[in-house]
C-alpha cells in the first residue's frame, strides 16, 4: 500500500467522522428546539367552568405572572365568584433619617420621578401584551436588536383572523415598551389576543400564528417559546365564555305621545341636547375624552321622513362606572321627554317607572363588581380590548 492510498483511507476516516458528529449535534439541537416548544406550562386565565360564577371553586392557585419591571410578583389567578388576592408587598422597610444627619441638597432632592418613568413604561407594555387576555410568546434574541430593523418584519404580523398581535421589548434601559425606532432591545416578548367579543382563538388561526411567528423569527435572529396548543384553545374558551357572559347592552326608548317625529325636527333637537353625529349616521353622547358614553338610534333608515321611536343605548362594559354612563343615559331621557313630548318605555312599549330605573342602576352596579372582581374592569383598556 503506497503513501498515497494511506493518506486517501485516513482523510475518508476523518471525513466520516466529521460528517457523523455533524449529523448528532444536529440531533441534539432539534431535540432540545421541541422541549422548549412544548414544554411551557400554561395556567387557565379564567377560573370558571360555566357562565355563573361558582361559589364552591379550588381556591385559585398562585402563579407568577409576567412582569416587565425589575422586580416580578406573584399574583392570584382571577375567579369570577370572588375578587382577587391583594398583591403582597416586598419593599423593605427603613428608618426615616434625621435632617440633622444629612446635608440639605440631599433632603431636598426628588427621588420619585424614576420610580413612576419606570411604572408608566411597565404599564404601557402591559397594555399590549396583558398576561390576562393574551396568549404570551417569548422571544430569545441572539443578540441585542435595533428597532427600525425588526419593526418592518414585525408589521407583517398584526392580525391573526380577528385577533390582533402585539410584540413588545426589553429595552437596554431595562425598560419593557412598544417597538420603537431607534429602541435597542436585549429580549423580546409578543401577544396574541385571546378573545374577542366575537369569537375566541382557535385552532386554525393558532396554527396559523404559530408558523408566522417562526418565520418571524427567523428573519429577526429569534427562538420563540410556543405555548401548548390544547391549554392555550383552554384559556381562549374561558375567556371568551366570560366576554359573552358579560357583554351587556343597555337600552331605554322614548316613545312619542302624539304624531311621528320628523327628522329634520329630531336633528336639531338632539344637537341641542348634546349628541354628535359620526359619519355613519350615529347619535353619540361624547364623554369629553374622545369617546363617547351612549349612542341614540332612530329605528329608521336614512330614507325615512319620519319616526315615533328613539332608542338610547349604552354599552356596558365599555363605559367606567365613575363616568356613570346608565345615569347620564337616563337623565338625557328624561330631558328628551320634555323637549320631544315623549314616554320612557321598555322594548315591549311599557312604561319605566323611577322605581324600574332605579332598579336596573343597582344591576348595573352589580355588573361592575363582578367585572372588578374578575380583574376586568369596565371602562378599562382590557375590557375596550375584549369587547371592542
Amino acid at each position: 500500500m503506497t503513501d498515497l492510498q494511506i493518506t486517501l483511507f485516513g482523510a475518508g476516516g476523518v471525513f466520516i467522522v466529521g460528517v457523523f458528529s455533524y449529523n448528532k449535534w444536529q440531533e441534539y439541537k432539534a431535540k432540545k428546539s421541541v422541549e422548549r416548544a412544548f414544554s411551557t406550562d400554561h395556567d387557565d386565565v379564567l377560573m370558571r367552568e360555566g357562565d355563573a360564577p361558582v361559589a364552591d371553586a379550588q381556591e385559585p392557585v398562585l402563579r407568577q405572572e409576567p412582569r416587565f419591571d425589575a422586580a416580578p410578583a406573584v399574583k392570584a389567578e382571577p375567579s369570577f365568584g370572588a375578587p382577587p388576592a391583594a398583591p403582597v408587598s416586598d419593599a423593605p422597610v427603613h428608618a426615616e433619617p434625621s435632617l440633622g444627619d444629612i446635608p440639605a441638597e440631599t433632603v431636598a432632592a426628588p427621588a420619585a420621578e424614576p420610580v413612576q418613568e419606570v411604572s408608566a413604561a411597565s404599564e404601557q407594555a402591559t397594555s399590549l401584551v396583558d398576561p390576562l387576555i393574551d396568549c404570551l410568546l417569548p422571544l430569545s434574541l441572539e443578540a441585542p436588536v435595533r428597532g427600525d430593523k425588526i419593526l418592518p418584519v414585525l408589521q407583517t404580523l398584526r392580525l391573526v383572523g380577528n385577533k390582533p398581535v402585539h410584540f413588545i421589548g426589553l429595552h437596554v434601559n431595562g425598560d419593557w415598551e412598544p417597538i420603537t425606532h431607534g429602541g435597542v432591545y436585549t429580549k423580546m416578548q409578543g401577544g396574541v389576543q385571546l378573545a374577542s367579543r366575537s369569537t375566541a382563538l382557535n385552532e386554525l388561526e393558532y396554527s396559523e400564528l404559530v408558523t408566522r411567528l417562526r418565520g418571524v423569527a427567523d428573519e429577526i435572529g429569534a427562538e420563540p417559546e410556543v405555548p401548548d396548543m390544547m391549554e392555550v384553545m383552554a384559556e381562549a374558551r374561558n375567556l371568551h365564555r366570560f366576554v359573552a357572559g358579560h357583554d351587556a347592552q343597555l337600552g331605554v326608548n322614548l316613545h312619542t305621545n302624539g304624531a311621528p317625529w320628523a327628522i329634520s325636527t329630531l336633528l336639531f333637537a338632539l344637537e341641542k341636547q348634546g349628541f354628535d353625529v359620526r359619519p355613519d349616521g350615529r347619535f353619540v353622547m361624547p364623554d369629553g375624552d374622545g369617546s363617547y358614553l351612549f349612542s341614540l338610534s332612530t329605528n329608521v333608515t336614512l330614507a325615512e321622513e319620519t319616526t315615533s321611536r328613539l332608542t338610547l343605548l349604552l354599552d356596558v362594559p365599555c363605559v367606567a362606572p365613575a363616568r356613570d354612563g346608565f345615569g347620564a343615559m337616563v337623565a338625557c331621557a328624561k330631558a328628551l321627554v320634555g323637549r320631544l313630548d315623549a314616554t320612557i318605555v321598555d322594548d315591549y312599549n311599557q312604561a319605566l317607572s323611577d322605581a324600574a330605573l332605579a332598579e336596573i342602576a343597582g344591576q348595573v352596579q352589580e355588573f361592575y363588581q363582578e367585572m372588578d372582581a374578575a380583574d376586568i374592569a369596565a371602562g378599562s383598556t382590557r375590557a375596550l380590548r375584549l369587547f371592542s
